[in-house]
């Protein structure tokens, strides 16, 4: 059974999340980019844990910042961080503003947008 947790914390099932920094990101339906920053709120100021994930070509070099709760999985064999969003609810994702990143209404926006209801907000598999 899932639980509910913060979306702005990493999940205690992912593992070491140290050292992510110029792995690949992959989607559920692909690849979206390279990890570009990693903040952990326990040692970060800006309060909140988050990737930020150079997206390259792919939507025209758009740095785009995800909530730590999304990562699903690490594969430090691939170099590799799994995200549990299409990379359409990436993509739709409200734009990065790298100045108003440690901004608090910026990351509520965020966490609007990815959190339960909201439209980057991925349905858990069988209900659970």
């Amino acid at each position: 059974m899932r639980t509910e947790h913060d979306i702005w914390t990493y999940r205690a099932d992912v593992g070491d999340f140290t050292g992510i920094v110029g792995y690949s990101v992959e989607a559920l339906d692909g690849r979206i980019g390279k990890i570009d920053a990693a903040t952990d709120a326990a040692t970060e100021e800006v309060g909140a844990s988050s990737i930020v994930v150079d997206t390259g070509p792919w939507i025209l070099g758009r740095k785009v910042l995800l909530p730590a709760g999304v990562i699903e999985r690490i594969d430090r064999a691939e170099k590799s961080v799994y995200v549990d969003r299409t990379k359409e609810q990436i993509k739709d994702a409200p734009e990065l503003d790298e100045l108003a990143m440690a901004d608090e209404m910026h990351r509520d926006e965020l966490g609007r947008y990815y959190g339960r209801g909201g439209r980057g907000w991925q349905q858990p598999p069988h209900g659970v």
